[in-house]
């Protein structure tokens, strides 16, 4: 029973779809693709290095992999597809390809400190199997992308009215606002790193831009290009009153929302913002000191 409780979640959330009229034949497809892509690339890698690090190559890849199913798949309209499923596509090959990148440089070779705290995390729970239990989080990341990730793609890409909603565009604006603002995150955090190389300092925080305003903004816009997702969906949902059961349409709201909330959990608890500053506090003397005067998450104005 303790093994099947991190899957039940997104089995459930997976079976709701598997179950709905309008998305059975997709999520099937989807479903069964996206096992396979982990298990060649994040399982067996995983099993035969120790190194669970491969779920940044398969989780990127398989939201192409959601995009072009949503694409192929879709029987709405064909601008509402497009754009869903180029947002996809999109997001996933930029993170991808990056990983790719990494991997191909030889920094897979060593766990990513993120991993290296979910071990931490598994010892003080008591686990002793991590081998085990690597494999387990591999699959839950799959079953992510099986399933509650899917929701906003499918959702939208089943609506054929050609007229676009208030919601819709809010959504697609929420979309490029928060993906601008983690490019620029990304930016400034590079720009910094470069300027601290040069000025030969080391272990600097990085508090300027958007970094003084949050202390991972680049986690809190990704988290909002979920939410613009969701927004964007509401049109659309509402439009599948009329074709499915009052039931699978309260649940798929839920399952709607809960892509928001999944991906909260994730950069803030799972494999985010936690796991970075048990790191960060650590290696940046200053690091404590940038706790104490700016958030965690959410952009606000410096403490004093």
């Amino acid at each position: 029973m303790k093994l099947f409780k991190p899957f039940a979640p997104f089995l459930i959330a997976w079976l709701l779809l598997l179950c709905s009229d309008s998305f059975a034949g997709i999520s099937l497809v989807n479903g069964l693709l996206q096992l396979t892509l982990f298990l060649f690339v994040v399982c067996i890698p995983t099993w035969r290095t120790g190194r669970m690090s491969y779920v940044d190559i398969g989780w990127p890849w398989g939201l192409v992999l959601l995009g072009v199913l949503t694409f192929i798949y879709s029987n709405g309209h064909w601008l509402r597809s497009g754009i869903v499923s180029a947002a996809y596509i999109f997001a996933g090959a930029r993170m991808g390809l990056g990983a790719l990148k990494m991997w191909k440089m030889g920094y897979l070779k060593t766990e990513f400190p993120r991993y290296e705290y979910q071990k931490i995390r598994w010892k003080k729970a008591g686990k002793t199997n991590i081998p085990l239990a690597m494999q387990i989080e591999a699959i839950v990341q799959g079953l992510a992308n099986a399933s509650f990730l899917a929701f906003p793609a499918f959702i939208i890409a089943a609506n054929p009215n050609p007229e676009i909603s208030i919601f819709e565009i809010i959504g697609l604006l929420v979309w490029l606002g928060a993906f601008l603002m983690e490019s620029v995150a990304d930016m400034q955090k590079l720009a910094f790193l470069k300027a601290m190389k040069k000025a030969g300092e080391k272990n600097k925080v990085c508090n300027v831009g958007l970094w003084r305003y949050s202390r991972h903004p680049n986690y809190f816009a990704e988290w909002m290009v979920w939410n613009g997702l969701v927004i964007a969906a509401i049109p659309s949902w509402i439009a599948l009153y009329s074709v499915e059961s009052t039931l699978v349409w309260g649940l798929l709201a839920i399952g709607l929302l809960f892509a928001s909330r999944v991906m909260y959990t994730t950069l803030v608890y799972y494999t985010g913002a936690v796991p970075s500053e048990y790191y960060s506090v650590q290696k940046r003397p200053e690091y404590k000191d940038y706790q104490k005067t700016t958030n965690i998450f959410f952009p606000g104005r410096p403490k004093i």
